[in-house]
């Protein structure tokens, strides 16, 4: 990952020293080629020797630092209010209401913004003048501020309308419905403090500053545990400290982001106007990715809304199966997202097909090759994985299954979900946010429809298991209009490693499956032994993978061997000048 990591920031620092205009590119229908209209020097463009390698290996450290805490702080607070809360009426109401303004910050803070922001500012901050940045930065605070400030509020004020829409089901328990209300009420105004951060974070990353911004998310997760451990003692019922802790933690981020802009000496201002053309530029990349990420987010939302039909602390299991399936997800699928979109930007103005094939594919491989035997330990492992990290406390045995049950088919959607990440940045590389909306509507008219099937006959198993398969469909999409648009599916090397990937993975679970009697805990089994006997079966597992794939020919495995090589032996001629 640290690797990957590096790409990505040297991507932005290249940016940062060429100074040309990136113009406009389109694909010529005809022979799939990338056209560039004309520049001054394009027909010599040369790629720019990376300098600086030390600054940019920090960069990177330092993001993969903090991007790895988060994820395993993030596990920990799972497991803190998993121990405090179970997957009762109180903590299906807490789910319901964070889940309101988290997808709302995906929505709007984390993905259209991001989206759109970043690219505009990045273009006016290095080919026009820094007082022209300084104002689409304030014009793009005052527009946001307001905006997002009107949304939390209302959000407040319409919090009982807000519950009924979103989980309906909960009417026929009126204890749990005003729960989930008063819940809601509190931590709306997340959304607030969580779209300024996410302005803040592009601005800096487009700066080339990453620390603060990768380590935001750390503050969250401290403040939940603080809230669940803490602050619960002095609410009645505890569930509102948790979610006094969700505010905090959006306020402590915010603050997080003002040293590092205070040092750039960007300076927040309200300026409105409508008629900056680089406000335009945000205007017009925003309402598509936004609808986009609408529809995508739309497509978690349906599971709770039907969960909220079916018996007590569904809504629950498909939470905590959930932020299971992003850890592997957030962790490597979404790492290799974010490194492959400005390569894919890069070589898409540099109008070169097929280095921007190469990436595309070399980014689909990698996620096959990671995703694969992820996945199948996560199906294997289930149970002893949620018994580990859960199963204690207000989490009974009966938690468990219910949880096990819906990790295991939302593990059916783990590489189409990352592939889908992939592709799609590759459509955004093409300054097309359009397509990937279409394709979404069909994926959540998909789920929507799997959900009413499978949701009699599995109940909240069968809506993970939609969520997959409307993963699928929508995978399955955007491989083929990708192809019709460039030429390009990106899965022209399947033929060779994706067979021998495969082979190695069913080498793996077959071990897994041999070790899991192990690593299912017996009633009494001293954690400590059920953590040594997981981490075996995982660490034994992969060391299956790994020689199997090195048996097998996979490429992707003598990439991995020779990178550290490169590391081991650069490090020692560091020790022995």
């Amino acid at each position: 990952m640290p690797a990957r990591l590096l790409s990505s920031v040297a991507v932005f620092q290249e940016a940062r020293r060429l100074s040309p205009r990136i113009a406009r590119i389109r694909w010529e229908r005809p022979g799939h080629r990338l056209h560039q209209p004309n520049l001054p020097g394009a027909a010599s463009t040369s790629r720019p020797h990376m300098s600086h390698q030390g600054t940019l290996a920090r960069s990177a450290g330092v993001v993969a630092f903090f991007t790895l805490l988060s994820r395993i702080l993030g596990l920990v607070r799972d497991m803190v209010v998993a121990y405090a809360f179970g997957s009762g009426a109180h903590a299906d109401a807490f789910f319901v209401a964070f889940r309101i303004p988290n997808l709302l910050r995906r929505l709007v803070a984390e993905g259209a913004l991001t989206a759109s922001f970043l690219p505009v500012y990045t273009d006016t901050l290095e080919n026009r003048s820094p007082e022209e940045a300084q104002r689409v930065v304030r014009i793009t605070f005052t527009l946001l501020s307001v905006s997002v400030a009107l949304i939390s509020l209302a959000g407040v004020v319409f919090s009982p309308w807000v519950i009924q829409a979103f989980a309906p089901g909960f009417r026929t328990d009126p204890d749990k419905f005003h729960l989930a209300v008063s819940l809601n009420r509190i931590v709306f105004p997340y959304l607030f403090f969580i779209s300024l951060v996410a302005l803040c974070m592009g601005i800096l990353n487009a700066q080339g500053h990453f620390a603060a911004p990768a380590a935001s998310p750390v503050l969250l997760n401290v403040a939940m545990i603080a809230g669940a451990l803490g602050l619960s003692r002095w609410f009645d019922p505890p569930i509102y400290g948790l979610a006094v802790g969700v505010l905090a933690g959006g306020l402590l981020q915010l603050f997080l982001q003002i040293p590092p802009l205070a040092a750039r000496r960007i300076r927040f201002g309200f300026v409105f106007s409508l008629r900056d053309p680089a406000v335009n530029r945000i205007g017009r990349l925003f309402l598509p990715a936004a609808f986009g990420a609408a529809v995508y987010q739309l497509n978690t939302l349906v599971s709770t809304i039907f969960a909220s039909f079916l018996p007590e602390g569904s809504v629950s299991y498909l939470w905590y199966a959930g932020r299971l399936l992003e850890f592997p997800l957030g962790v490597f699928g979404m790492a290799l997202a974010i490194a492959a979109f400005p390569r894919l930007s890069q070589e898409t103005s540099r109008g070169d097909e097929e280095r921007f094939r190469q990436i595309l594919e070399e980014s689909l491989r990698m996620v096959t090759f990671v995703m694969v035997p992820a996945t199948i330990g996560l199906v294997v492992l289930a149970k002893p994985i949620v018994q580990v990290l859960f199963q204690r406390g207000e989490f009974d045995p009966a938690t468990t299954v219910g949880t096990t049950k819906a990790l295991v088919w939302y593990c059916v959607g783990m590489w189409p979900i990352a592939a889908s990440r992939i592709l799609v940045s590759a459509f955004y590389s093409l300054q097309d946010t359009a397509t990937p909306v279409r394709l979404s509507v069909v994926s959540f008219a998909a789920n929507v429809a799997f959900s009413l099937v499978l949701m009699g006959p599995m109940a909240h198993a069968g809506l993970a298991l939609a969520n997959s398969l409307a993963a699928a469909v929508n995978v399955a999409q955007l491989l083929s209009r990708l192809r019709v648009r460039t030429g390009a599916s990106g899965l022209g090397w399947f033929r060779s490693s994706g067979p021998r990937i495969l082979i190695a993975g069913a080498a793996m679970g077959l071990c897994l499956m041999a070790a899991r009697t192990l690593t299912e805990a017996a009633p009494g089994t001293p954690l400590p032994r059920q953590i040594l006997l997981l981490l075996g079966a995982i660490f034994g597992g992969a060391l299956v993978y790994g020689l199997a794939c090195a048996v097998l020919g996979v490429p992707e495995i003598h990439m991995a061997l020779d990178r550290i090589r490169r590391r081991v032996g650069r490090r020692s001629q560091t020790n022995h000048p």
